[in-house]
């Protein structure tokens, strides 16, 4: 069966972090997606827009969102880094295909959620903590987020309004190269689960990252008593 294809046309591209950039489309009426999936973008070189090459991006909004909502960290001189510094602008059309991928919130399971991501792997726990929060779910959910230093961070004030709203909403934030302001974790995000989770043997984990964090969050989770089942992992390069 083929891929669902659509022209998404920008209509945001805002720096919202050092290096990272939150890109806004207006969605098609008839596109919808679960929370965690991800789509792939037809990005073109700088030199020739007909050379197109796809590229694999979290879903970040919610579905009851007005726009499809994409996070990215930019590689400086890499060819979607490129294209969304000098081309992307407001009114661009996009060729997507999508959505895909089965990284899916498990809303059957009774236990609590731990989200665990470095960078721009917090894109698809936006849309799956939002969304569930907003179906009202009141289970307790714990999100670590870790960056190198304090200036990669993104999103913090959005999450900080939904802690303050939600209580069950717990966000724990580390750096692997803190400053000497920094009054926060420190070091990796793997390091932090002891830390902030009394049981880990009693949540659904959920992981997205580069694959040496998410490898090293499989064995400690495994080390730690979580059934297969309650793992669930994305990682990317």
């Amino acid at each position: 069966m083929p891929l669902p294809q659509y022209t998404f046309t920008c209509t945001q591209n805002n720096c919202i972090a050092h290096d990272v950039h939150e890109l806004k489309f207006k969605k098609p009426t008839d596109f919808d997606f679960q929370t965690g999936q991800f789509l792939m973008l037809d990005v073109p070189s700088i030199e020739d827009e007909s050379d197109l090459q796809p590229r694999a991006y979290s879903i970040a909004s919610t579905p009851a969102e007005e726009d499809v909502i994409i996070g990215i960290k930019l590689k400086h001189g890499g060819r979607a880094g490129e294209w969304v510094k000098q081309k992307l602008k407001p009114g661009v059309e996009v060729a997507v295909k999508g959505p895909l991928g089965v990284f899916l919130l498990n809303k059957e399971t009774t236990k609590d959620y731990l989200f665990i991501c470095t960078g721009a792997g917090l894109a698809p726990f936006r849309s799956m903590i939002k969304s569930a929060l907003e179906a009202w779910d009141t289970r307790r959910m714990d999100l670590i987020h870790g960056v190198c230093e304090e200036q990669d961070f993104f999103w913090k004030e959005e999450f900080a309004a939904l802690t303050e709203k939600y209580p069950n909403l717990h966000t724990h934030y580390t750096l692997s190269k803190p400053g000497d302001d920094w009054n926060g974790h420190t070091g990796y995000v793997q390091g932090v689960i002891p830390e902030v989770i009394e049981s880990i043997e009693n949540c659904n984990v959920y992981v997205c990252g580069n694959p040496t964090m998410t490898k090293s969050c499989k064995d400690l989770c495994e080390e730690l008593g979580v059934p297969k089942e309650d793992f669930h992992m994305e990682g990317y390069i």
